[in-house]
């Protein structure tokens, strides 16, 4: 019975709270309209969601978790940096294709969530058969460490969460 009206808790929970956090306020309305929101919408979009989500290792998820937010803020500055000190002629701009070993659409949601989110980067697109990612980059200085980057610090972490 709870599955069925919950299918996703920590969806539910999620939304409970953002909603609370963006009206500022703990009235018997604001929990009640947090409460409806958080049944209906992980309801209406059941559909959306790939695949129901196994994770593996806890701990190296929390370990990318603290890495990915290093690397936002390292990347935030960095971006900021180039901005400032850099002539736009000499920022090298770049799309680059990053072969993929993995193949699990939570994995790719992840890694696409951390491409857009992080300053410099953009996800552009990935093949049909998923074995190869399209990234745009900012300012890119070498090609093979950018990929090495994303594949070590990325996606071997995610692979080992959503694949093992």
């Amino acid at each position: 019975m709870m599955k069925r009206w919950l299918p996703s808790p920590p969806l539910s929970f999620a939304l409970f709270i953002v909603w609370v956090l963006l009206n500022q306020s703990l009235d018997a309305a604001t929990l009640l309209s947090a409460a409806v929101l958080s049944v209906i919408v992980p309801l209406i979009t059941k559909g959306l969601r790939p695949a129901t989500v196994r994770m593996r290792r806890p701990g190296v998820a929390l370990r990318l978790a603290f890495r990915v937010l290093y690397d936002l803020s390292h990347s935030a500055f960095a971006v900021a940096r180039r901005l400032l000190t850099r002539r736009t002629g000499d920022i090298a701009a770049a799309f680059v294709q990053v072969p993929l070993d993995m193949r699990d659409p939570n994995a790719l949601a992840t890694l696409a969530m951390i491409c857009c989110l992080t300053p410099g980067t953009a996800w552009g697109e990935v093949s049909f058969d998923r074995s190869t990612l399209l990234i745009h980059v900012f300012d890119l200085d070498d090609e093979q460490a950018f990929i090495d980057m994303i594949k070590t610090r990325y996606e071997r972490p995610l692979m080992e969460i959503f694949e093992a």
